[in-house]
């Protein structure tokens, strides 16, 4: 199958450059300048990522995301030229997989949406789930499970979840937590776990988890307690 992606950005040097890339691959890209228009195109149907600059026109793309996210789970990487660590945590708590400060290389941008691809679930295949306590991992599903109904969980979430499952109790410093769940941990921040650990609570807390599994340790990092 050949991914389709959405690109919404309202530069067209920058958006020949991306289309450029992924028709490279072999990818089949959309281009949408506007908010508007790739809302609309997006709910069309098909595609399998989006591409989503922050300063649009006609709406932030921090809002545009918070639309996306009310209907669907599609994977989506932000394109900003805000550097700061802030607007770029804002953006993976909003439920982005990824982020690219501008400039970038458009090679750069290619290598990150295969890797969110690669972890995008295979269609019709399903996989006894690891159990620990109430939660159950679907590793082919790329799927956490908490007393049987599936987290909305971002991918980067996912995998830090994965992690703390892996081995209940134990202490995972944020370092290592970053290895776990990035491609390139060494240009990401690591209070962004901090970040990623914040929506993790708010998410287990709306999915009627009572007791906040997730334990820190000053200094150290996270655990896990997976209870009953």
């Amino acid at each position: 199958m050949v991914p389709k992606i959405l690109v919404i950005e309202d530069e067209p040097a920058i958006a020949d450059n991306i289309l450029f890339a992924f028709s490279t691959e072999k990818f089949k890209p959309v281009w949408k300048s506007t908010g508007r228009e790739g809302l609309a195109e997006l709910s069309k149907g098909g595609f399998h990522l989006v591409v989503l600059d922050v300063g649009l026109p006609d709406t932030d793309g921090f809002e545009l995301c918070k639309e996306i996210r009310k209907t669907s789970r599609i994977p989506l990487l932000f394109l900003t030229a805000r550097s700061g660590e802030v607007d770029r945590v804002v953006g993976l708590e909003l439920g982005a997989d990824d982020y690219l400060v501008k400039p970038f290389s458009p090679r750069e941008l290619v290598a990150r949406v295969k890797a969110i691809l690669r972890r995008v679930e295979p269609e019709g295949k399903k996989t006894k789930p690891a159990s620990t306590g109430p939660f159950a991992l679907e590793e082919t599903r790329q799927a956490i499970t908490y007393k049987g109904k599936a987290l909305p969980l971002s991918k980067h979430e996912y995998l830090l979840l994965k992690a703390l499952l892996s081995r209940p109790g134990q202490v995972y410093s944020r370092e290592k937590l970053m290895e776990m769940a990035w491609e390139s941990p060494g240009s990401s921040q690591e209070r962004t776990i901090d970040a990623h650990v914040k929506s993790l609570r708010k998410k287990l807390k709306a999915a009627g988890v009572k007791k906040d599994p997730l334990k820190t340790h000053r200094g150290f990092g996270y655990t896990l307690e997976a209870g009953k």
